[in-house]
């Protein structure tokens, strides 16, 4: 039975926060996976870049299922790696990832075969027509699903596909300039045909995390592809926050609650909590409160499976190249110690057991 402990929403960045995981505890945790399921989700998972795999120290952790019972490959499976060359596969970076998970028993979310960047340079310079588009994307699908096609339990199959602006609209890609807004249905077909049956298939975006212009476009798409039975089984809440910005714990349970009442599972696939530098206890103990509501939200939600974050080590984040001045958005500092994000989730997960 889940408990109903609240987590308080954010205090004034003025104030000491006061959360009873501002300092490790001398405790002795069993891991975050184990204690998510324990609490009822599914896994606590992480994504993994290749460009780590040769530290020793980082894989130990990675590879630690009692931690990590899912992990995402966050580079190696996308287009321009995995199709550098047309009609020529490459799955030498995705394997990296997938091949150790497999040995450890790890669950394998695959992240994902249609987005607007990270595209071959082939592809996009192409003076393609409609229908030769749709043949390269349903070519590109399934080979990479036949590839991965008993390992991945989820697939991202269509990723941020809409404006990051108020507007909510489309956003402007080689897929939506040649093929129109019907790729994103071929997409999601194309996925179902070429992966294991039972395979979730999941629209994955960030900025939806609250119940907004967009969040409310996806729901609109989804309730048109229910409708239409076009398969879909999960949204994707990617979960890149801002300590000081970042939603609080009511409204993304009304974001899971809002896709959730669609007949569609919900998961957080990219949680990160990023901090104008330089930290110092009271970021780090703010940065915990926004872990901890984003689990609280996604526990209590009716059909919320689990939680990614994107990378749980300081010094591989993508954070400080995206958003310069910012950074220490992980669970794990670049010493490789567990921070106050760690046990602010630990001891949350803890109360729900």
């Amino acid at each position: 039975m889940k408990l109903t402990l609240f987590v308080a929403a954010l205090p004034a960045a003025s104030a000491a926060p006061t959360w009873p995981w501002t300092k490790p505890k001398p405790l002795k945790y069993p891991g975050l996976d184990v204690l998510a399921k324990r609490a009822g989700l599914d896994y606590f998972g992480t994504a993994i870049d290749n460009v780590v795999l040769d530290n020793k120290q980082y894989t130990s952790i990675a590879n630690n299922r009692s931690e990590f019972g899912q992990v995402t490959p966050s580079n190696g499976q996308k287009w321009m790696y995995i199709g550098p060359t047309r009609n020529k596969f490459n799955y030498t970076l995705g394997d990296q990832i997938t091949k150790p998970a497999t040995r450890n028993r790890q669950l394998k979310r695959c992240h994902n075969f249609v987005w607007h960047n990270q595209l071959p340079e082939w592809l996009t310079s192409g003076n393609w027509t409609k229908t030769e588009l749709i043949k390269i994307m349903e070519n590109h699908i399934k080979n990479e699903a036949r590839h991965y096609y008993n390992d991945c339990f989820a697939w991202d199959v269509v990723n941020e596909a809409f404006e990051d602006d108020a507007t909510a609209t489309l956003r402007k890609s080689i897929w939506l300039n040649v093929i129109g807004p019907e790729y994103i249905e071929l997409a999601f077909k194309f996925a179902r045909k070429y992966t294991k049956p039972g395979t979730k298939l999941y629209y994955n975006d960030y900025a939806i995390e609250r119940v907004n212009n967009k969040s409310r476009a996806v729901e609109t798409l989804a309730k048109d592809f229910i409708k239409r039975r076009i398969p879909i089984d999960g949204i994707g809440l990617q979960a890149h926050y801002t300590v000081g910005r970042a939603p609080t714990y009511d409204e993304q349970k009304a974001t899971h609650k809002m896709f959730n009442k669609l007949g569609l599972e919900t998961s957080l696939t990219e949680l990160d909590v990023r901090i104008q530098l330089p930290d110092n206890a009271t970021t780090q103990a703010l940065q915990g409160a926004v872990y901890a509501n984003s689990t609280k939200a996604c526990l209590d939600a009716k059909d919320c499976v689990g939680i990614t974050v994107w990378d749980f080590w300081d010094p591989v984040s993508w954070v400080p190249d995206t958003f310069p001045g910012f950074g220490n958005a992980c669970i794990w500092d670049k010493d490789f110690k567990k921070k106050p994000a760690y046990y602010a989730v630990a001891d949350l997960l803890r109360s729900y057991a």
